[in-house]
């Protein structure tokens, strides 16, 4: 036998060297690889090979395949060894750990890390009950040497891993150690603490002194393995061990943060411990870090950190890099920093009683430093306590704290500027970019978001100083108005002496923009009229009126300085004017004399921005513009007749600007009057013979707007078709404008006065009516004529008609397919180049534009119209001939803006009395239709990935555009799933707001230790039927259809549609019948839909609870009337017929001893377990079985699971004293 083992294990080594040889062939790798696994399962010789291999004479790599060897062993085969072979191997472990190891500075860490992995395996499956001895025999093995004392520190800490942290093995194993850990919590814990303090004393004692090096090095490696450890704990024991000695852990921490080689993880440790929650009152002691001792050592630690964070790349150069190891341990400090704060806002003002600490300011210059530290990121930690501080109730009145706040307001003016990008070296946020982020787009979506929050917390502290922030902003503005313009070394590709997004002037501007607009919005709540600053304010809007650039990205920041002084406007009504020409001039920009030339992005953004900003001004003072009203209406009629080539967005933007203001006239009469001018040329237009004929038949449209032609890119379609398509643009374009913007007055009194009530419903409430609805009934039919035509255009004879040019005019534009399919768009080059698109993407533009625009005038119309637009007769005839017509050719991504923009604002906006005569007729086929088309797209779907997966070896790869087009399809038919279903929900569900939980801050801490707090579901959802839920229900086959549809899609590969429509809507349908009389193949059916989801989606957590729910619910409630529920219960995957019994005979009989809701819960999820699919990664895994020993807690049951095959006299089993070798 010996020489067979001897044999074997020269054939593994041999094996092993072939895997691990650079130069083996794949061939030769696979095959030694096959060979290894074979022998780890089936080998006899597993265990004596294991030991000879991991002799610490064998190379590394063999040590590490031999004890691999043993895991293995332990893992899979553990049950099924006899007593003695268990004891055997465990003091060989014991034996390795002893004596099996180099040096603790020569050993390998992946040596440390499986001999760990081995004795934790162990104590897995045979701690405490028999192996009780276990923790007395690690604390004799550290007395053995550092190596030893090391590889104990990495066996506790994996073991809290497993069984706290990742919970990876049964429930009953977790409960008897974790319960076991925490009675000799006290032991461990000061156990651990007298190492690290031994082994701290000893390395400082030893780091100074000649010829002591490697024994000091020693020493500070145990000392980080027991700070590593200790990590591991700090995280879930009582709050007692963390401030038990007056703190003594966290005082033994801050003074590490002064050790080069310990600091790093002394910080994390104290990140874990100050971050803690738990009751209030035992995290009181916190407060002592607010001592100035402890200050001073986290910011002494912080400076010396920061001086070694830098270093020259070379002696001759200039050049800088960060180091990182110094540069993580600033990030942990600042987040001490922050998570102290954390604790301050929690503790001070509560109920516990704590004084605010007397250096409240010392910590917050030290929280200022990070917050003016060169790193973006360490800039962006600070930001949530400094919202916290100021937004406290106690603190934020505290004289230090206001002081702050304007100190803040400073650093904000150098942190708002968009600086850093890890491909430049113009800052020096750079360097330390270069190791955040991976490219200059990944910087700027994280600026983006660090800047929406910078912007918050600067609203925040202008609560506070209100004055002094406005005396910040206007210094900063005149600071600005007074600069020349800087354009940097990154000019505008498209002009001469242009900025680019990236030129010094600009992200001045933009930083300076930002500010003022969170000061101006929070400087008009938080101060009383009187104290307002109208005189400098109107100063400082003069200087911004007068000053002229011609640059666009600068002119547009200035835009948005008048935008935010506005307020201040509504004060010195004089202003008004001079306002309204500064933004109608911004209107007509343009660069340079020769308007011929494209206009950039930038260019455009101006004239679109001016036009926002008058619209907003309309919208939000309406009453304030009504004096100027002529003058703006005269503007406009000039602007319109000269040839200032408005395009026909900013010409609609100006008219829905006019609308806005006509609503303060108050007076139907007067409104209608200046509608039907404004009006005139595009009601003559749409209602046109000419127009009429377009828009009727598909050939003639194709035709009228170029797309039948073939174009080439020199000679530019800007002829007729390019004109046709402007005409039609325009009038959709403004009939959108009007149908948005017209409204009757808000008061009731108002609208009775201006003539806009037409009389009263039975009900007593006002019908009104919109001065637009004349113009709209005259522009519908033609509206939805082109709706109908525009959807047939997808027939296989109209895509015929197009030419070679236009082939893909109704694929998806190339800016939306990567908002589908969640790419970033590259911002930084995007404001320079001109707008130039291709002449497909120009038509492409135009039939995305059209088509949405049809379908958000519809929309708009229910809105605004309400009796008017719903009372049009034969209405849902109408829209089944036209929205709903051809719709099986119409492309999935068509057909979301038709349910989003239009069905959902129609269903959202219909009184109650159409109900029937609308909807109903409408929602009906739609579902039906939308549940049979979908159903046949996702069974494509599912059919590709299932074929893929077998196919795979054959098929030639893919191209790239096939694979993304793949991608394209299946995303879009999961956003237009979401848009059908929450259609459904909207109809029919109305949502009730959960009840608030109670603080979050106070989850008691006791529950995390015995066992994982779980996010239970409600027991019930409480979502109750809308009304016109409860309409449709009426209609049987309507009321089908929609619990087809919403039971079938929860196996649809979509699990956020899986989720939502599980919780929400399913129950909320099916408990509308359960009284009723359900087919028993119906309710069948139902209930293996939610069985088939979970095997589809069972897998994620989320989606697992809340189908789990679903079927417990339908199961509790149907099966008392249902025999047929238990058959399919029966055909579950290893379920228990007994559990199932069981479960049965307390739910049907009244007199059965009636158990808990989470017990319940839990019984339900083991008989329904079988049917869970695993994710694939799981699927091929070779289980792990660890088998219950007796119970700690109480008298065991007889249970099949205890070794009962053995005897039953193993406590002994692992004690030292075992005399059986």
């Amino acid at each position: 036998m010996a020489d067979q083992g001897a044999a074997m294990c020269e054939q593994l080594i041999k094996a092993v060297n072939v895997m691990m040889d650079a130069e083996t062939s794949q061939i030769y790798r696979l095959e030694a690889l096959k060979f290894c696994e074979e022998f780890k399962e089936t080998s006899a010789f597993c265990v004596p090979c294991g030991l000879q291999l991991a002799d610490k004479a064998q190379p590394a790599v063999v040590r590490h395949f031999g004890l691999q060897i043993l895991e293995h062993v332990i893992k899979f085969r553990w049950n099924n060894m006899q007593q003695q072979e268990k004891v055997q191997l465990k003091e060989c472990a014991m034996q390795l750990l002893s004596k099996g190891t180099h040096s603790i500075l020569e050993e390998e860490s992946h040596i440390k890390d499986v001999l760990s992995r081995i004795t934790v395996e162990m104590i897995k499956r045979e701690w405490p009950q028999h192996w009780p001895d276990m923790l007395k025999e690690m604390e004799a093995l550290t007395s053995q040497g550092e190596a030893q004392t090391e590889l104990v520190m990495l066996i506790l800490l994996r073991l809290a891993e497993d069984v706290i942290t990742f919970q990876t093995l049964p429930t009953q194993r977790r409960r008897d150690i974790q319960h076991t850990l925490t009675q000799n919590m006290e032991s461990i814990f000061s156990f651990m603490m007298a190492i690290l303090h031994v082994n701290v004393e000893d390395y400082r004692k030893l780091k100074s002194s000649a010829g002591h090096e490697l024994k000091a090095r020693a020493h500070c490696r145990v000392a980080v393995a027991t700070l590593n450890t200790l990590a591991g704990y700090i995280d879930w024991v009582s709050l007692v061990y963390i401030t038990s000695g007056n703190c003594h852990l966290l005082e033994m921490l801050c003074l590490l943060l002064s050790e080069p080689d310990l600091q790093l993880e002394a910080a994390e440790c104290l990140l874990i411990a100050i971050s803690r929650k738990g009751k209030l009152e035992d995290r009181k002691p916190f407060m002592l870090l607010f001592d100035d001792v402890a200050i001073h050592y986290i910011l002494s630690g912080a400076q010396s950190a920061d001086g070694l964070a830098i270093c020259k790349k070379s002696p001759e150069s200039q050049a800088v890099q960060v180091v990182e190891r110094r540069y993580i341990f600033l990030k942990r400090l600042c987040q001490v920093l922050c998570a102290l704060g954390g604790q301050l806002c929690s503790l001070v003002g509560s109920d516990v009683e704590v004084e605010v600490p007397a250096n409240l300011s010392k910590y917050m210059e030290a929280i200022l430093a990070f917050t003016t530290h060169s790193s973006q990121f360490l800039k962006s930690s600070t930001l949530a306590t400094w919202g916290s501080l100021f937004r406290h109730e106690t603190l934020s009145k505290e004289a230090v704290v206001v002081e702050m706040a304007i100190k803040y307001l400073r650093a904000s003016m150098t942190n708002l500027i968009k600086t850093g990008f890890p491909s430049r070296d113009d800052s020096p946020s750079c360097g330390y970019s270069r190791v955040d982020f991976d490219s200059d787009e990944d910087f700027n979506l994280f600026f983006n978001s660090f800047r929406a929050q910078q912007g918050e917390v600067v609203r925040i502290a202008c609560r506070i100083v209100p004055l002094e922030a406005f005396q910040i902003a206007a210094e900063w503005l005149q600071y600005q108005i007074a600069s020349p313009i800087d354009t940097g070394d990154t000019t505008s590709k498209s002009a001469e002496g242009l900025c680019s997004l990236l030129s010094p002037s600009v992200v001045q501007w933009d930083a300076m923009t930002v500010f003022m607009e969170c000061m101006v919005a929070q400087i008009f709540k938080n101060l009383e009229e009187e104290k307002l600053p109208i005189d400098q304010s109107m100063e400082l809007l003069q200087a911004v009126l007068n000053y002229e650039t011609k640059d666009p990205l600068i002119l547009s920041c200035v835009l948005t300085n008048v935008s935010a002084l506005f307020p201040f406007v509504t004060r010195r009504q004089h202003f008004l004017p001079q306002v309204l020409y500064k933004l109608f001039k911004a209107v007509t920009f343009e660069v340079g004399q020769d308007n011929k030339a494209p206009r950039t992005r930038a260019v455009k953004n101006v004239r679109r921005h001016a036009c926002s900003s008058i619209i907003k001004i309309c919208r939000d003072y309406p009453q304030f513009i009504l004096p100027c009203f002529d003058m703006f209406y005269n503007h406009v009629k000039k602007l319109f007749s000269s040839d200032a080539s408005l395009t026909h967005m900013e010409k609609c933007s100006l008219m829905e600007a006019l609308v806005l203001i006509s609503n303060q006239f108050k007076d139907f009469a007067k409104q209608k009057a200046f509608l039907d001018e404004l009006m005139a040329s595009v009601v003559a237009e749409w209602t046109s013979e000419e127009i009429r004929h377009v828009l009727s038949d598909p050939a003639v449209f194709l035709s009228f707007v170029g797309a039948d032609q073939v174009v080439t890119e020199q000679s530019k379609d800007t002829d007729t078709t390019g004109l046709n398509r402007g005409r039609l643009s325009f009038c959709l374009y403004a009939m959108l404008g009007v149908v948005k913007r017209a409204r009757w007055p808000a008061d009731l009194e108002e609208a009775k006065a201006g003539g806009f009530v037409a009389g009263y419903t039975t009900a007593g409430a006002p019908i009104y009516r919109n001065p637009c609805t004349a113009h709209f009934l005259v522009l519908l039919p033609n509206l939805l004529l082109l709706i109908r035509t525009h959807n047939s255009l997808y027939m296989p004879g109209n895509m015929a008609r197009l030419s070679e040019t236009f082939t893909k005019a109704h694929e998806v534009m190339d800016a939306e397919k990567n908002v589908v399919l969640g790419l970033s768009q590259h911002l930084l080059d995007i404001y320079d180049s001109p707008v130039y698109r291709t002449n497909l993407e120009r038509m492409q533009g135009f039939f995305t534009t059209l088509y949405d625009n049809c379908f958000h005038v519809l929309g708009s119309a229910g809105q605004s119209l309400q009796q008017e637009f719903y009372t049009i007769s034969g209405l849902a005839e109408e829209i089944n001939r036209s929205a709903f017509f051809s719709l099986d050719h119409v492309p999935d991504h068509r057909l979301r803006p038709m349910i989003r923009v239009f069905l959902r604002q129609l269903v959202l906006s219909c009184p109650q009395e159409y109900y029937d005569s609308l909807l109903c007729p409408l929602l009906g086929p739609l579902f039906a239709y939308m549940q049979q088309r979908l159903n046949v797209k996702w069974q494509v779907i599912n059919q590709r990935t299932s074929v893929n997966g077998e196919d795979e070896e054959e098929e030639e790869v893919c191209q790239d555009s096939q694979v993304t087009q793949e991608m394209l399809e299946e995303q879009l038919v999961r956003l237009l799933t979401r848009e059908v279903l929450d259609l459904l929900s909207v109809s029919c569900i109305s949502k009730k707001v959960p009840e608030p939980a109670a603080n979050k801050e106070e989850i008691e801490e006791d529950d995390m230790m015995m066992d994982s707090v779980q996010t239970a579901a409600p027991a019930q959802p409480t979502d109750e039927l809308t009304e016109l839920g409860k309409c449709l229900m009426k209609h049987e086959n309507i009321y089908m259809t929609l619990l087809t549809l919403s039971f079938t899609s929860l196996s649809w590969k979509d699990t956020t549609n899986c989720h939502r429509t599980a919780s929400m809507v399913c129950w909320t349908l099916l408990r509308q019948v359960v009284g009723g009389n359900l087919l028993p193949e119906a309710v069948t059916w139902f209930y293996t839909s939610v069985l088939r989801a979970l095997q589809v989606h069972g897998q994620h957590e989320v989606c697992n609870s809340t189908l789990s729910q679903l079927a417990m619910l339908i199961y509790e409630n149907l099966r008392p009337r249902y025999m047929e529920l238990r058959a399919v219960m029966t055909q579950i995957p290893n379920i228990s017929v007994e559990a199932l019994d069981q479960y049965d005979h307390r739910l049907m009989d009244p007199n059965a001893q009636k158990v808990g809701d989470k017990k319940r819960k839990d019984q339900f999820k083991k008989l329904i377990a079988g049917t869970v699919g695993k994710a694939l990664c799981q699927q091929f895994r070779k289980e792990v079985h660890i088998r219950n020993l007796p119970s700690l807690f109480k008298k065991p049951k007889p249970d099949k699971d205890v070794l009962n095959t053995e005897t039953l006299g193993l406590a002994a089993l692992f004690s030292p004293e075992n005399n059986t070798l």
